[in-house]
């Protein structure tokens, strides 16, 4: 293949939205290379576009056992953005991201939270979606080429929302928005960049619902408490 074809299959890729490809290595597994390619939304892209690109997606394995797709709730509009990791049970059943444990305990940080700092908002009003929008089987963590296929998808969803911040629920969010190795106990609480976009890391909902993470949940609420006013003062 010449420069000039591999430049014009790269493009059209590009254009499509997909953000990496992956070389096999020639020897080594060590060796392999994840280059960035800039992503690409299509001109006035829209929520709407979106939800229609992805029509009945079967890009990946996991539309194999999924009930739906989960593509995202809330405010079009919103200032601020969740993220979370994948649909659960409730969530595949329900096609709506956080309706689960984990989504109840969601809502009740975001509704208390803005309640008890005079912010008049309540989770209606930010938006809600997950890096991969079909349902891992056994809720299991999305591969990285399942997080790649959905990926050109969220990218997109961000992009055309253009919140004032992003808030990464957990580990695998904040991997695929970040494409960092950092852990979750080093990074949550911190501000971190996604094209020029702020994004506020911090754990996921399913994490704080486990009795011995009593800390990590005062830790999430701080967390909230400055991502709301951030956004929202």
């Amino acid at each position: 293949m010449t420069n000039d074809q591999l430049r014009s299959y790269l493009g059209y890729y590009r254009d499509l939205g997909f953000e990496w490809i992956y070389r096999k290595p020639l020897v080594k597994p060590e060796s392999v290379v994840i280059p960035s390619l800039p992503s690409l939304a299509p001109e006035q892209d829209s929520l709407e576009k979106i939800r229609a690109d992805i029509g009945d997606c079967r890009r990946c394995r996991l539309h194999e056992k999924r009930t739906t797709i989960v593509f995202g709730s809330g405010n079009p509009a919103a200032r601020l953005v969740f993220v979370g990791e994948g649909p659960g049970a409730d969530e595949d059943q329900q096609g709506l991201p956080f309706v689960g444990r984990a989504g109840q305990l969601l809502t009740q940080m975001i509704d208390n939270t803005a309640a008890r700092e005079g912010i008049p908002i309540q989770r209606s009003e930010v938006y809600i979606c997950n890096v991969v929008k079909c349902r891992p089987p056994e809720n299991r963590t999305p591969q990285p080429d399942e997080m790649e296929i959905c990926g050109q998808f969220l990218y997109r969803q961000l992009m055309a929302i253009q919140p004032k911040a992003i808030c990464a629920l957990g580990a695998t969010a904040m991997k695929a928005i970040l494409n960092t190795k950092e852990g979750i106990t080093r990074s949550r609480g911190k501000w971190y960049k996604w094209h020029d976009l702020p994004v506020m890391v911090t754990y996921h909902p399913s994490f704080l619902l486990r009795a011995y993470n009593q800390e990590a949940k005062r830790e999430a609420w701080a967390d909230l408490k400055t991502l709301l006013h951030f956004v929202y003062d």
